[in-house]
């Protein structure tokens, strides 16, 4: 591993830099309903809004009984959400001008998601985000997903930066509790107001509390200039 970053931002990518809820609930809706199960609608979605795939529908497989292997439900959801990214993923604008602004600072950028690699990279492909990225960690390269830390530590580590020097954004409480857990800083932008669930730390958070609608990208290059150098 060579010498350390000066810095390092790490985004989630799903609801943080791309709205692909929509094209992932279709997706869990086509396979629950080869076994017979109708209704999973957004709110029967939400408390698994942030979590990993493979942790979503383990959790699924036994509240349902789908009596297959998670392993081959993960890969049959991942192919039908692939089909959707790849036809329409909407990218938050103010995300990539955001993303945009910290990369034209000179400053390495992950994404540290919950989906496999193969929708990972599909999505950033599909929207030209990917050559912003030096690193690209899914929830495969690790023990345990989000609220866990180590997606996060595992995005640093591969870039050789240290948890002080590096910044999250994210739009889940489990993603904002991973980075608390890694003893990184986080510019949380909560994707809707479940998500919200305890105090603002003002020393290391950041928070847009209207969600993407209240998302102000030069004040977010502001605060992660000013704590990441």
């Amino acid at each position: 591993m060579g010498a350390a970053a000066a810095g390092l931002v790490i985004f989630d990518l799903d609801g943080t830099l791309v709205d692909s809820e929509p094209n992932y609930l279709a997706a869990e809706q086509r396979l629950l309903a080869e076994f017979g199960v109708l209704g999973f609608d957004a709110r029967a979605k939400r408390p698994y809004v942030g979590m990993s795939t493979t942790e979503m529908l383990a959790d699924l497989t036994v509240r349902y009984g789908l009596g297959e292997p998670v392993e081959r439900l993960a890969a049959r959801k991942d192919e039908y959400y692939i089909d959707l990214a790849r036809a329409h993923t909407p990218v938050f604008e103010p995300m990539r001008h955001f993303v945009a602004a910290l990369s034209a600072h000179g400053l390495p950028l992950a994404v540290a998601s919950g989906s496999t690699p193969t929708a990972i990279d599909a999505v950033l492909q599909a929207t030209t985000l990917r050559g912003y990225f030096s690193v690209v960690v899914s929830s495969d390269a690790v023990k345990h997903g989000k609220p866990a830390p180590d997606l996060f530590l595992e995005a640093a580590a591969q870039a050789g930066a240290h948890p002080d020097h590096c910044v999250v954004v994210e739009d889940s409480h489990y993603g904002r509790e991973a980075a608390r857990r890694a003893a990184m800083r986080c510019v949380f932008v909560p994707g809707n107001a479940d998500q919200q669930r305890r105090p603002v730390n003002t020393n290391t958070e950041l928070v847009f509390q209207e969600g993407m609608a209240g998302f102000d990208p030069e004040r977010a290059l502001d605060w992660v200039l000013s704590r990441i150098w």
